[in-house]
């Protein structure tokens, strides 16, 4: 497949039905049949051409429906703004993102109140965590009534999953902005450790699934970095300012993981 359009070998090949095409060569095509109309184009000649009976089915098809979409009112522009805004989340991650919201606030206050008592932000203890499980949920087959049809889609794969990611830290990140500043918590402290975990999180999901990699996550978190800090009534090392290259690095090598193994989320078992 060359840069511009996809190869007439593939297409030709797409038309007919061949089950010797590679899957990465399948989904790539669909996926860019979704932007191309040249080759769309191009298919449907193909079509014509190598499938005749498939391109009477089609017309035969589109011959009944034509004047039924002719006679549909246009979508409202409330209902195309929810259209384009499903591409980027998914209904069950709201309930997700309210609730890190939540937790976040809950956090701003105790730290507020109880200024002065201890030396630990509860903000800063619990940013890095906060965005993992709305990642999670947004690529959930437990919660999400819609998976199958999500993962079948051409841009199932590293695509969609980077794009519901971007949705969730675009909702966390401005509210720990927030707590940050009136905590008087530097930026750097909690977004770093903060984007380490999600890369870690999707990197491990090509694995094991991203649902089971942010539970995971979650629970070695809580247990070697939250229950000792308040034990201790101190900030540990991991989120004072020396460990931010350690961080870095983290983020690095999930972000590298991702990027090389971004063939796993394309099948079901990253939502698991």
């Amino acid at each position: 497949m060359s840069v511009e359009h996809a190869s007439m070998r593939i297409i030709d090949g797409y038309a007919r039905g061949d089950t010797d095409i590679a899957a990465d060569e399948v989904w790539a095509l669909e996926a860019h049949l979704e932007a191309c109309g040249v080759c769309r184009d191009r298919l449907s000649a193909a079509v014509g051409a190598e499938a005749p009976a498939v391109a009477a089915l089609v017309d035969t098809v589109w011959s009944g429906l034509e004047p039924e979409l002719a006679a549909t009112a246009m979508m409202p522009s409330r209902r195309r703004w929810s259209a384009r805004l499903s591409r980027w989340m998914t209904p069950v991650m709201v309930p997700w993102l309210a609730m890190a919201m939540g937790v976040t606030l809950i956090a701003l206050l105790l730290d507020v109140v109880g200024s002065g008592s201890h030396d630990v932000s509860l903000v800063l203890l619990l940013a890095p965590v906060l965005p993992v499980l709305g990642v999670a949920a947004s690529w959930s087959r437990g919660l999400d009534p819609a998976y199958e049809l999500t993962a079948s889609a051409p841009r199932a794969g590293l695509y969609l999953v980077l794009r519901r990611t971007t949705s969730v830290l675009a909702v966390v990140v401005p509210a720990l902005l927030v707590g940050g500043w009136a905590t008087g918590v530097t930026a750097a402290q909690w977004l770093l450790p903060c984007l380490a975990f999600t890369s870690t999180t999707l990197a491990f999901g090509g694995v094991v699934g991203v649902t089971r990699a942010a539970v995971s996550l979650v629970v070695v978190w809580a247990a070697v970095v939250v229950v000792p800090t308040l034990a201790a009534s101190r900030t540990t090392f991991a989120l004072q300012t020396g460990a931010l290259p350690v961080w870095g690095l983290i983020l690095a090598l999930g972000i590298g993981v991702v990027i090389a193994r971004g063939g796993a989320y394309s099948v079901l078992g990253a939502h698991r």
